[in-house]
């Protein structure tokens, strides 16, 4: 019978199966932890035995994760992450002071991943006042497209800590992860400035634009035309219509900051809206930094 204690990789193996994860083969992973190749291979080959999975498929061009080498390296940043939040909150636990009347120390890491508008316009007034209040924490902004796994998938991969993603109906918040809603933006048609028929310029759009909801939307306005120019994101798409070049449906956010040159016009009470919220997991909810930031976060909101 298997020993429960022994059922799982140790942190150091955990360490181990992500340098082989993120160098991409056994000997570069061995050369990054200044271990041997045979250390890691019989620790990847441990960590296999316990999980009772392959985790890499080896060739002679290195070590490719299969799928569930893909989940047990998610849950390895996590577990890891965890670990390091322990450690951090026990330490500012003894050193007392803190939030909460003496409950810890709000220091260390605090890893973001948010997608480009929210990066520019909602996190900076939050991590100014978060930083404030606590000195000793560093945040880190990863900016992410808010496509396919967006911002969520940066948290269940263990590589975020929270993520500013857009949720609703149409997106809900992932399972395995918890989330609320921050802001509710509305859209608005954005065209040049004195254009005299700014409904007869191409329609200019990109990727991470909208939810199916408002694609809906977009299909019943028969004055709005298929989008016909798809730039990279929502800053290329504004000087674009700067610039005379079209005109574009855009997101609140988006248009924090627009230049003079172009005219914003409301598209009444029955314009599309998205859901700006964030998500995180379950554990690293409960954390001081994590709640800090949320904190903050919805204060910018209200």
């Amino acid at each position: 019978m298997t020993d429960p204690e022994r059922s799982y990789p140790a942190p150091r193996e955990l360490r181990v199966l992500l340098a082989v994860g993120r160098e991409g083969g056994f000997s570069a992973a061995a050369a990054a932890l200044g271990m041997t190749q045979s250390a890691v291979s019989h620790s990847v080959r441990a960590s296999e035995r316990r999980l009772g999975a392959v985790l890499f498929v080896r060739g002679r061009t290195g070590a490719v994760p299969t799928a569930a080498g893909e989940r047990a390296l998610a849950y390895a940043r996590r577990v890891l992450r965890l670990l390091d939040v322990m450690a951090a909150e026990v330490r500012g636990a003894a050193t007392g002071g803190g939030e909460g009347g003496g409950s810890g120390v709000v220091a260390g890491p605090l890893r973001i991943a948010a997608f480009r508008s929210a990066a520019l316009h909602l996190l900076p007034g939050a991590l100014g006042r978060l930083t404030a209040r606590h000195p000793e924490l560093a945040p880190e902004v990863r900016i992410v497209r808010e496509v396919g796994r967006g911002t969520a998938g940066e948290v269940l991969d263990g590589r975020a800590d929270l993520g500013i993603a857009t949720i609703g109906t149409t997106s809900p918040v992932p399972p395995g992860l918890v989330g609320g809603v921050l802001l509710e933006e509305g859209y608005a048609l954005v065209h040049p400035a004195g254009h005299p028929a700014p409904r007869s310029l191409p329609l200019v759009d990109w990727v991470e634009n909208c939810s199916s909801y408002t694609r809906e939307w977009w299909a019943a306005q028969e004055w709005l035309p298929a989008a016909t120019v798809e730039a990279e994101d929502d800053g290329a798409v504004l000087s674009m219509v700067s610039s005379g070049f079209g005109m574009a449906v855009m997101p609140e956010l988006s248009l924090t900051g627009a230049p003079s040159s172009v005219e914003i016009t409301d598209l009444g009470p029955d314009r599309p809206t998205r859901s700006v919220g964030y998500v995180t997991t379950p554990e690293l909810a409960k954390s001081l930094a994590v709640r800090a930031l949320i904190r903050e976060l919805r204060g910018r909101a209200d």
